[in-house]
């Protein structure tokens, strides 16, 4: 999962990539340097932990999450940079933090809503640009009709500052709006940086009416103190995050977050190789994920001998399961569920 941090100058939102993955990347930098950062952090998941304990494997392999973090635009006239729009479109989904903490550098006051309206326009115009250019090659297109209708009429909610994921679309034309990766399609996630004195708070009303009205989920951090909590080693971490009475940290309450907006669960493979996390999309079939693996898998797909995970901890693995007749195999048809430990039975 690939997901962008957003949001304009001041936000704190290089402190939020700091809080997140741990690292230490230069907080206020961008007016030195235009690029994304990237970093890779391992979601964490207890339950492979447990099925490592039983199968005893080489290795364990987590799902991770890369993490991007995009250079605001410039005092909110110059618009997003072009190589980060490029670089945004990639991502499956966009992570805008906000600010809600005074900052006395800052050339505006605090206004979470401004901020989200103000960013969700930049989204819109940019997705427009992208619209009148194709618009303008398509007239010089036959053939093209039904592309030229949907573009017109994304043209046109746009232009009423709608987001497109404000709105559906049929099936054809969900594949013709694959290839343009619109930045307003994209699922986002609301992240409201506080300050540590109000972490306790409860959100502003006119905050969690916006959000509920662009159907919006959102997670609220205080990035100064988490960046301090994930530069600590263990220990000090829990004592620290103890104190605060926070008891998940911003990256677990992120990544929750952000498998909800994105639909997501994960299935597990375990053997003595390893045993490893597989991120798939809720509703998908047997078959499609079987090719999360391998595509000669999904090609070759004959069954899925399927274990629950509460079943493989409770009876100790594939064998007691096989026993106590808690596994069973399934059809390409079979609708993946959460913790489904999966071995796929396939011909080459």
């Amino acid at each position: 999962m690939k997901v962008g941090l957003v949001g304009f100058a001041r936000s704190g939102k290089t402190t939020i990539f700091n809080a997140l993955t741990g690292m230490s990347a230069e907080v206020g930098g961008f007016e030195k340097k235009r690029e994304a950062a990237i970093a890779v952090v391992k979601v964490p998941d207890p339950r492979i932990d447990a099925l490592a304990e039983i199968v005893h494997p080489e290795r364990n392999k987590y799902a991770e999450v890369t993490f991007l973090d995009f250079p605001p635009p410039e005092e909110r006239k110059t618009g997003l940079e072009t190589e980060a729009l490029v670089q945004m479109r990639e991502c499956e989904a966009l992570a805008l933090v906000v600010r809600a903490f005074a900052d006395a550098t800052a050339t505006t006051a605090v206004d979470p809503v401004r901020d989200m309206r103000g960013f969700q326009d930049e989204l819109i115009l940019a997705d427009l640009a992208v619209i009148e250019k194709r618009i303008e090659r398509l007239k010089k297109e036959k053939g093209k009709e039904r592309e030229r209708d949907m573009l017109d009429r994304c043209h046109k909610i746009l232009e009423e500052e709608k987001p497109l994921r404000s709105v559906s679309f049929l099936p054809d034309e969900e594949g013709m709006l694959a290839g343009f990766a619109f930045l307003s399609r994209k699922p986002m996630l609301i992240v409201y940086n506080v300050a540590e004195s109000a972490l306790r708070e409860a959100l502003p009303q006119e905050v969690i009416d916006y959000t509920e009205r662009e159907k919006l989920l959102m997670v609220s951090i205080c990035g100064k103190v988490e960046m301090e909590i994930a530069q600590l080693d263990e220990e000090e971490r829990v004592l620290f995050s103890a104190d605060l009475g926070l008891t998940e940290s911003a990256k677990d309450r992120f990544i929750l977050q952000a498998y909800a907006l994105l639909n997501l669960m994960s299935f597990f493979t375990a053997g003595p190789m390893e045993a490893r996390a597989w991120t798939i999309t809720r509703g998908m079939s047997a078959v499609k994920a079987a090719g999360k693996i391998h595509s000669d898998i999904e090609r070759g797909f004959i069954r899925a001998e399927v274990i629950s995970y509460d079943d493989y901890i409770r009876y100790r693995g594939e064998s007691g399961c096989r026993d106590a007749g808690r596994a069973r195999l399934e059809g390409k048809d079979y609708i993946m569920q959460d913790g489904d430990v999966v071995h796929f039975r396939f011909k080459v």
